[in-house]
């Protein structure tokens, strides 16, 4: 009678017809050499990226959409603050998300106030969060702050101020830092420091640490959570945001190159003009002393989004030094995806938002 092959003779009798195959196949199609030099540096050959096949049906369309919208130039032309890329977003979440905006003087800074129109919720009567918006320290206001703030405010239920902080070209660092402490001050007569949250997308997510680096050097008592959204905390240099992504998320989420100076340094880097890099008022992150001491701290990327490295590099410094920290990553989405209101993704992002505030503010 013949004996039935064992099951471990089975596999190894597969995997060893797989690896044939695979043999086989490989000197077929061979795939394109890849030069890597001495150091490290990686000559990768052209190729086509499909969008990700994680995305909702919803954020694949949007996808596509914005890589289009950006090969045309006059998308990003802003009028009195707001280009036509955003524009449809703003419309659509003053749609969904109804909150009653209120100009004002905090501190001597110009500001909007969103209070949600259905009323603040009664944890939230004693919170707030301030919101600095987006923009490359040159630009997006109001745009990125209505983006920014309406859906957190309306989800929330929670009072969202947000700050015209000082820009360039104009202006140069420390000029944001000194508008958002002198606001802080003035909210501090009203609120209590643990009750106050400070966040930000892109440029506003760099000024958010930014800014707690601000308050430790003055002697501001820290904030209750900060959220450093499409951004990260480590010094950009003349990388754009650094490391990895600027070589392969950036051109894959963005589909274009960030407008460069003459010296090849990204333009909103005017407003560091003349700034070290590596000082933790302009990179927490090179601090690990600054870091220990920052409040729980949210980040928000993408697997596309320029900041990526950045982003992902600052939640493990944070981590090192103790600091309560929460890194969300979205696969396939891009630099400051969330603004579209429609799209899945930006309903989870808000949720994550909305709840990472209501469970620390208050608590420390």
């Amino acid at each position: 009678m013949q004996r039935r092959p064992t099951f471990r003779r089975s596999i190894a009798t597969g995997l060893f017809t797989m690896l044939l195959a695979a043999g086989t196949l490989a000197q077929q199609a061979a795939p394109p050499r890849v030069p890597v030099e001495a150091g490290g540096t990686v000559h990768m050959p052209a190729q086509a990226v499909p969008i990700s096949g994680f995305l909702s049906p919803e954020a694949k369309a949007y996808l596509a959409e914005h890589l289009e919208n950006l090969q045309r130039p006059e998308m990003l032309v802003q009028r009195d603050g707001v280009p036509p890329l955003l524009a449809g977003y703003i419309a659509r979440q003053r749609e969904l998300f109804p909150v009653v905006r209120e100009e004002t003087t905090i501190g001597g800074v110009r500001a909007y106030v969103y209070t949600p129109r259905d009323g603040i919720a009664t944890e939230n009567r004693d919170r707030v969060l301030v919101e600095l918006h987006g923009g490359g320290f040159r630009e997006c206001w109001p745009a990125c702050a209505e983006l920014e703030s309406m859906p957190i405010a309306a989800l929330g239920r929670i009072k969202v101020v947000s700050l015209d902080y000082r820009q360039g070209p104009q202006h140069r660092h420390p000029a944001a830092s000194e508008d958002v402490a002198a606001a802080y001050r003035e909210l501090l007569k009203t609120y209590r420091p643990e009750k106050i949250g400070i966040y930000g997308c892109s440029a506003g997510g760099m000024l958010t640490a930014m800014s707690v680096a601000w308050f430790q050097r003055h002697g501001l008592p820290r904030p209750g959570a900060i959220g450093i959204l499409c951004a990260g905390a480590a010094s950009v240099g003349g990388e754009f945001f650094g490391g990895d992504a600027s070589y392969t998320a950036l051109p894959l989420g963005e589909g274009r190159i960030l407008p460069a100076d003459s010296g090849g340094n990204p333009v909103h880097m005017d407003y560091f003009a003349n700034a070290d890099p590596d000082d933790p008022l302009v990179a927490p992150a090179s601090s690990p002393e600054v870091l220990a001491l920052f409040p729980p701290t949210l980040i928000v990327t993408g697997t596309r989004a320029f900041e990526l490295s950045n982003a992902v590099y600052t939640h493990a410094q944070l981590v090192k030094h103790g600091v309560d920290t929460a890194l969300h990553v979205w696969e396939g989405m891009f630099h400051g995806f969330f603004y579209n209101p429609d799209v899945p993704e930006s309903r989870e992002c808000y949720d994550v938002i909305v709840r990472f505030f209501a469970d620390r503010l208050g608590k420390s």
